[in-house]
């Protein structure tokens, strides 16, 4: 055996795959991408408007601004057909229980956008005794736009700094390992009680 001879070099192995939520056992990382570009183009907006911030959000959806040239399709006939929520505008206390409720209606993955100071943080409003200091208190944001009111260039980037996450983003890591589901009782709100069993419901001349 030659002395110079240097050793053979260990075989590299690549590291296996991510996988991707639900299809664990079906959808490589490939899938991913093509799944990711389908939904960053593809957005159905729930436009949750409660103030001066739902005007600007109009006007992004215009012909002046037009986003539905970034593949953002506004006014979706309700939260189980949408995609994406904007909240812009007051969110209140006696509010916040119809924001998480329909927020819990819209299909996975979806996505939230908060879009002006009072959504952000309560806005001017923020020392009120009626007003939530902020939609992130009651549901996930994705991306926060700042302004009082914000410019609709402003929600412009606010979708594409979205859509960028989207693009980077894996199921499989976002809702846990092997695609766990979360369990029913983790979906529910816990802001409206159901009613007491047993309980007569409430007509309108009791409630007079």
């Amino acid at each position: 055996m030659d002395v110079n001879q240097e050793p053979a070099a260990e075989p590299v192995y690549l590291p296996e795959p991510k996988r991707l939520g639900v299809l664990s056992r079906l959808a490589p990382e490939p899938m991913k991408v093509v799944l990711n570009w389908g939904r960053r183009y593809s957005l159905w907006v729930f436009n949750f408007g409660l103030a001066c911030c739902a005007i600007e959000f109009i006007a992004a959806s215009m012909a002046r601004h037009d986003f539905i040239r970034l593949g953002v399709i506004p006014f979706a006939p309700g939260p189980r057909q949408a995609d994406l929520m904007v909240v812009s505008g007051t969110v209140t206390d006696k509010m916040a229980p119809a924001v998480k409720r329909l927020y819990e209606q819209m299909p996975e993955p979806k996505y939230v956008i908060s879009f002006g100071a009072c959504s952000n943080c309560g806005g001017p409003y923020w020392d009120s005794y009626s007003v939530t200091k902020g939609v992130d208190q009651i549901i996930p944001v994705d991306v926060y736009v700042p302004g009082c009111p914000p410019r609709p260039e402003a929600l412009l980037q606010g979708i594409l700094k979205l859509q960028e996450k989207i693009a980077r983003e894996s199921l499989g890591e976002r809702y846990g390992a092997n695609g766990a589901r979360p369990s029913t009782a983790a979906l529910q709100s816990g802001l409206v009680a159901p009613p007491a069993p047993g309980a007569a419901p409430v007509t309108g001349e009791d409630a007079g």
